[in-house]
């Protein structure tokens, strides 16, 4: 495989995002009077953006445009106070990144959490990392599963989009990846099932960050966590 840099999905691939999520949906919910939802049942709203993350959590009788916005805003207010309570890297996210960064590879975040939150949690968790690019969702942009944002990340890393590898733990990262032309990689630690990673086009589905170093033929020096 000619790979020249690695593009991430940051919830559920990066970072276990589940528990900060779903309870700030949850008070944004209960604080209305509305039903909240379990982990497991999170774990199919998370994806697509916080919009659709917020309807789908809402009530199907609730969910009128003026309503989703309301809360959604709720919700963004909530979670900036909420991100880093229980969100941490998966285990061996952080040797993987060493690694790659070691290899010369280039690295970048592709997701649809919105940028702001993006870029502050790349820094947070994951300073010491040179991406190249941390791209979030951003208004006028078409979010994942279109390909604009992972080839603007291949753009500004100077890297052809079919020497790139997207690492991701759903459906949409599978299409993003296909669509844009670069190899898809599931992520099959993530919020999804495998079986859905492959139905969408993966390439490769790996058990472990650190799986991606045997894949690309570079050498595993740390042992999985």
């Amino acid at each position: 495989m000619n790979c020249q840099a690695v593009l991430f999905d940051m919830d559920g691939t990066l970072l276990n995002t589940l528990d900060d999520l779903a309870a700030s949906v949850n008070r944004v919910l209960a604080r209305r009077g509305f039903p909240t939802h379990t982990l497991d049942q999170y774990r199919w709203f998370i994806g697509d953006g916080s919009a659709v993350l917020m309807t789908r959590a809402l009530p199907p009788e609730q969910r009128s445009p003026e309503r989703i916005q309301d809360c959604l805003q709720e919700l963004l207010d909530d979670y900036g106070g909420h991100w880093h309570i229980a969100t941490h890297p998966y285990d061996g996210i952080p040797a993987l990144l060493q690694t790659l960064a070691a290899s010369q590879l280039a690295l970048s975040v592709v997701t649809n959490k919105p940028h702001p939150f993006a870029c502050l949690m790349a820094d947070h968790f994951f300073g010491k990392t040179s991406f190249r690019s941390v791209l979030g969702q951003q208004d006028g942009i078409p979010k994942k599963p279109e390909p604009d944002q992972a080839l603007r990340a291949a753009r500004a890393m100077g890297v052809p989009a079919d020497a790139c590898v997207f690492l991701g733990d759903s459906a949409v990262d599978m299409q993003t990846a296909r669509r844009a032309g670069m190899v898809g990689v599931g992520a099959g630690w993530g919020f999804r099932p495998v079986q859905e990673l492959w139905d969408a086009g993966a390439v490769h589905v790996i058990d472990h960050p650190l799986d991606l170093l045997a894949l690309l033929k570079l050498p595993v020096g740390h042992p999985h966590d």
